[in-house]
């Protein structure tokens, strides 16, 4: 059985539009600076399914991505040109790691935040902890159906 993340992204970085303009709507999900959320993405597996979060300005879920690569090495760590680059990571100890994800859906209407806050099902949800600010966490798989739900759609099977 699949587990359930959701992905966090600033739109102005990489949106929803962005993922569906990639090719094969499928893209690395690098650049993931924080211990926590990197041990997330370590327990990824193929086939999981994560809720497409823009964060910031009007933060909403968006929409579907399903896991299609496990975590490897994040090789934005390694390159100086790159605006993640750690030097602290190289080939022998990567230090971070990312995952590949394929769009699977967008909402017919964004699930905003406020919304969120407002449905009794979601109350336990980790993304609406005061002081929550991880960009990739787990989510129950009844949250997952329901914020599905809220945007119109109904919860993503793999």
């Amino acid at each position: 059985m699949p587990r359930h993340w959701l992905l966090k992204t600033e739109p102005g970085c990489f949106s929803i539009d962005d993922l569906a303009a990639a090719p094969g709507q499928t893209t690395c999900w690098d650049g993931v600076r924080n211990y926590q959320a990197r041990k997330y993405l370590r327990e990824m597996a193929v086939g999981d399914l994560a809720l497409f979060y823009h964060s910031v300005k009007n933060p909403a879920a968006v929409g579907v991505a399903e896991i299609v690569r496990e975590a490897s090495p994040d090789v934005s760590a390694q390159d100086p040109q790159d605006r993640h680059f750690d030097p602290r990571a190289t080939p022998d100890n990567p230090v971070w790691v990312m995952v590949d994800v394929r769009l699977r859906s967008r909402f017919a209407a964004p699930v905003p935040l406020a919304a969120m806050r407002r449905e009794p099902g979601l109350a336990g949800m980790e993304l609406l902890r005061k002081g929550s600010r991880l960009s990739v966490m787990p989510v129950s798989a009844a949250e997952f159906a329901l914020v599905c739900a809220l945007g119109g759609a109904a919860a993503q099977k793999a």
